[in-house]
């Protein structure tokens, strides 16, 4: 065939199928054609188809073998996906699983009751049968539950702070506060506020505060053990008619000896942080009498003068241990250059086994006028550096009401950014005697 019987399009000699419509032409007979197709072709076709005769019979060309598919093994294909409603499970015993989940019910009162009554809801009966014994400490999120030697709450798992993380106390002519402010996983400060009896029979009233260096292992033990040693001492050295600056003094290398006590501890215990410095911690203290004011520090802690006046001149009465103060004290810096370098605050003076040589500072003044001490950890006067800023800051009645003062203290250093510990503890001068306290 020379044109497809289909559509007529021309064919090449080893054409099995058109190459226009597909046409199989190696199957016998014309295929149907359209109505419209029909009628032209007969109409050209039809003088010629009486003159040409059809041949007898057609040969039937032979039929393609086409080629089988092999039979694949398929013990190596990856087994089909099923959905898990296609399939029936069955339970550890070989049993088919019921076709629904069973739910027996809503849980029970009894299964979910809460340890303590709600406060919100219970009745002062209820509230009353389960309140604990006298010194069970409760929660502070629910107030009802028990809390756990681990430090959570038995009733709502809420963790309680740490008590060292919110501290105040006030002890007539003095107060002090230390918080652990808004950067700090703990308080690393400490402090201790009392007042000694002196030979004559008036009082003395004492503060004393430390700060943990937090680079140095176990620094909120250091300046726990720090206060605690120096207090003793003076409450020794002061009954005992010791000059207050000798007996400061005194305290300071009390202090550093129990400090370096605790660097001495077994091999085992260094084992998983050997390269980690000893403990350590600053200090300052103040000693207020009815005539003298004394200071003793070491570090970067500080105590400053404000006097009631505030149209006189207030003074800052330490010398920071720094790379700043000591930047500024050889010249080489202005003070506003120095603590704007990012050395500012490296410690150059510590209590500690790897302290350098150790130098207490210690001052003796005599006001001629009423004010206050304020003693404070660089938490506070990161935010009240200079002496106008820290007089500014302070109430004007903190003579009168330190307690306060020292809480107005505390939350202008939180206000600022809370980057560090924050202990502060506020000494009117002179002493009150019918307001001094005992230790």
């Amino acid at each position: 065939m020379s044109v497809c019987p289909s559509c007529e399009e021309p064919l090449e000699e080893a054409d099995r199928f058109c190459g226009a419509c597909g046409y199989d032409l190696s199957s016998t007979g014309r295929p149907p054609r359209s109505g419209a197709q029909d009628a032209g072709r007969d109409a050209a076709e039809e003088p010629a188809a009486a003159s040409v005769e059809e041949p007898a019979s057609v040969e039937e060309p032979a039929s393609v073998e086409w080629p089988a598919a092999p039979d694949l093994d398929s013990s190596d294909l990856p087994a089909p996906v099923h959905l898990p409603t296609d399939l029936r499970g069955t339970d550890s015993g070989g049993s088919e699983l019921p076709a629904a989940v069973r739910i027996d019910g809503p849980p029970s009162e009894e299964e979910f009751r809460i340890a303590a009554p709600d406060p919100r809801t219970a009745t002062p009966e209820e509230l009353g049968a389960a309140t604990p014994p006298a010194g069970t400490k409760l929660c502070v999120a629910c107030r009802a539950g028990h809390v756990d030697p681990d430090g959570y709450c038995e009733n709502c798992g809420h963790a309680q702070p740490r008590e060292r993380d919110h501290m105040e106390q006030e002890l007539g002519a003095v107060a002090a506060v230390s918080d652990r402010g808004l950067r700090h996983h703990r308080n690393e400060d400490s402090f201790v506020i009392s007042s000694a009896a002196l030979p004559d029979g008036s009082a003395a009233v004492l503060a004393v505060v430390c700060d943990g260096v937090s680079s140095a292992t176990r620094p909120d033990d250091a300046s726990l053990a720090a206060s605690r040693a120096a207090t003793e001492a003076l409450h020794e050295a002061l009954p005992r008619g010791t000059h207050p600056q000798q007996a400061m003094h005194e305290a300071i290398v009390v202090a550093a000896e129990a400090v370096n006590a605790l660097a001495d501890e077994p091999e085992t215990a260094r084992e998983h942080k050997p390269h980690q410095n000893a403990p350590a911690c600053t200090f300052v203290a103040s000693v207020v009498t009815k005539e003298l004011l004394i200071v003793g520090w070491i570090g970067d802690s500080r105590a400053y003068w404000v006097p009631d006046d505030r149209e006189a001149p207030a003074a800052r009465l330490t010398e920071d241990d720094s790379w700043a103060a000591q930047m500024v004290a050889a010249g080489l810096m202005s003070e506003a250059e120095a603590y704007a370098d990012e050395r500012a605050h490296a410690i150059t003076g510590w209590l500690g086994a790897d302290a350098y040589e150790l130098e207490p500072h210690t001052a003796s003044f005599k006001p001629d006028r009423p004010g206050v001490v304020v003693v404070c950890t660089d938490g506070l006067w990161n935010y009240a550096e200079s002496v106008d800023e820290m007089a500014r800051v302070l109430p004007t009645d903190a003579a009168s009401n330190p307690l306060h003062s020292a809480q107005v203290l505390v939350g202008h250093a939180l206000d600022g950014g809370g980057h560090d510990n924050v202990t502060v503890a506020v000494l009117p001068f002179p002493v009150p005697q019918s307001g001094a306290g005992s230790a």
